[in-house]
């Protein structure tokens, strides 16, 4: 959970940054690659990950702007990523506006239960995260290059001078 805003901002920058990297190898292509028949595939993921920045922030008393929460699965990558920077700017401008480290305490109904802002924004970026880790496994199918997001991807090691890891 969160307890000031700054540390907010600086998780959201870094966090917005990884999720930029993912979105910017995807194509059009790729957007349709899925793991199984019945499963979502890399554009409904992209675009969950796009709609859950409103949806969730709403709930906060928050007005974003960019996608809202049900706005319709665009054709295109670009158009996921620029939804994408729109929504994720827009929250960080809205809670560095409009609250107070003061204010991550107060409590909101989030589905049925009570959490602090600063729990919800925690769990915005986990959210994130999880459904990067996705991504990047469909990625690999699709033929995509995969960019680390917390540490470098295997094909990045060389970049340090190491190794990739065992496999």
């Amino acid at each position: 959970m969160f307890t000031t805003i700054k540390d907010f901002s600086e998780y959201w920058k870094s966090n917005s940054d990884g999720t930029r990297r993912i979105l910017n190898a995807l194509t059009d292509k790729s957007l349709g690659q899925s793991v199984a028949e019945g499963h979502r595939n890399i554009g409904r993921i992209a675009w969950h990950i796009v709609t859950s920045i409103p949806e969730m922030s709403e709930r906060t008393g928050l007005k974003l702007e960019g996608p809202k929460a049900d706005a319709p699965l665009p054709k295109s990558a670009k158009e996921i990523k620029e939804g994408y920077d729109a929504a994720a700017k827009s929250l960080l401008e809205q809670v560095e506006k409009n609250w107070t480290d003061e204010t991550l305490q107060i409590e909101d109904d989030m589905y049925g239960m009570m959490w602090k802002k600063g729990l919800t924004l925690r769990i915005l970026g986990d959210h994130e995260i999880h459904h990067r880790g996705q991504m990047t496994v469909l990625m690999r199918q699709a033929g995509l290059k995969v960019s680390g997001t917390v540490g470098p991807s295997k094909e990045e090691w060389s970049k340090y001078g190491a190794p990739p890891p065992e496999i």
